[in-house]
């Protein structure tokens, strides 16, 4: 079985979706041996400041094929032209593929490209995985109900493309995942704080991801100064531009930003914490709704405790039972989450046991299984 992966995306980027795009199809051809699966995935030749080794970087198997297609690159212009950029390079990409595509023979096209929708839907074989629900879904919406199968990373997303006349049994909701050998690191927390020279004799508190607003870290910064002295909050990601403003807006706060680290090293990095945050805002509908974060189940899998934003899109995977939910975009409520955790290590104990068994049924491997039955 052959199969073309289409992605419109930097490959390497430090942004979580290239984890999910290069263990995705690590995923599909490991997973579905049985089926002697083939894997092309379809990537743009984009201006990149990060030159390894795509492989090595995330580190997955070298068991499918990387092709390139030209493009005309302006993202990086982005504070000139604004999306002009991103709609050139999307263009541009699109029109290099199609050919390819076109003529080559696939027994699944598989993609997280919505423009690729209308390039491709003719294609009888085409399948579409939705990560947030677009602004301009009345463009697309025509394309998307003539797809066979739609897979969606939460209910709320499936909900919503039902009210928008999609038919519920062509929905398969799969959210995110982790791969569980990579977390289960034999060293234990001061092993790896010796690692990154991170102090011994502290309670640490760390978020691992990108800056943005939707994310909370400006909540997690405001939440330190609820903290007593002995408790450090680290933040591990963003890109040199947000981490500059970041910096300089949380200057009063004691906040360590250690910046954008390979993936290879996060295991280690939540292994080195006392508390994992996950502090989603509830501003932004992406957040409050449709987002499946990858972190959310790297936590899971470091076996350490977790206090995250009481959100919908959060309480498809977390509890009570598993995590403490907090108020979102509420610092003092966020500090009080974390404070319960750290008085009391039987409870943290507790919900990191239930969210590591938890998070036994969210593999990439399992993730995949699930959508090749579903559109197969």
């Amino acid at each position: 079985m052959k199969i073309l992966y289409i992605a419109n995306a930097r490959i390497p980027t430090e942004k979580a979706h290239g984890i999910q795009i290069m263990k995705m199809c690590e995923a599909f051809v490991s997973s579905g041996h049985d089926k002697n699966i083939e894997l092309e995935l379809i990537i743009p030749k984009r201006i990149n400041y990060i030159k390894e080794d795509p492989f090595e970087y995330y580190g997955v198997k070298r068991n499918f094929e990387i092709k390139r297609f030209s493009c005309l690159d302006l993202i990086t212009l982005d504070r000139f032209i604004g999306h002009l950029g991103l709609w050139i390079e999307t263009i541009t990409f699109s029109i290099f593929l199609f050919p390819y595509v076109l003529f080559k023979k696939a027994d699944i096209i598989y993609t997280r490209d919505k423009f690729s929708l209308f390039l491709l839907l003719f294609k009888k074989n085409l399948f579409f995985e939705a990560h947030t629900f677009s602004k301009n879904y009345f463009l697309y919406s025509r394309f998307l109900k003539k797809l066979n199968r739609i897979i969606v990373i939460t209910q709320k997303l499936k909900d919503l493309f039902i009210k928008r006349g999609i038919e519920a049994d062509k929905i398969l909701v799969a959210p995110d995942g982790v791969d569980l050998d990579k977390f289960d690191i034999k060293e234990v927390q001061e092993a790896c704080r010796e690692r990154f020279n991170l102090p011994l004799d502290t309670k640490i508190v760390l978020y691992t991801g990108h800056l943005y607003e939707w994310k909370g870290a400006q909540t997690l910064a405001e939440a330190s100064q609820f903290l007593s002295k002995d408790i450090e909050v680290y933040f591990v990601g963003g890109t040199e531009r947000d981490i500059k403003r970041f910096r300089a807006q949380n200057s009063e706060f004691r906040i360590r930003i250690i910046g954008h680290r390979p993936h290879s090293e996060i295991p280690y990095w939540l292994k080195a914490a006392d508390v994992l945050v996950l502090p989603n805002s509830a501003k932004d509908e992406i957040s409050k709704s449709w987002t499946s974060p990858i972190k959310m189940f790297e936590y899971m899998a470091s076996k350490r405790p977790i206090v995250a934003s009481d959100l919908s899109s959060i309480r498809e995977i977390l509890g009570e039972s598993n995590a403490v939910l907090v108020k979102p975009n509420d610092p003092k409520s966020l500090s009080e989450g974390i404070k319960r955790i750290l008085e009391d290590k039987d409870f943290a104990k507790k919900i990191s046991a239930v969210a590591y068994e938890n998070v036994q049924d969210y593999t990439w491997e399992k993730r995949v299984k699930n959508i090749l039955k579903f559109i197969l």
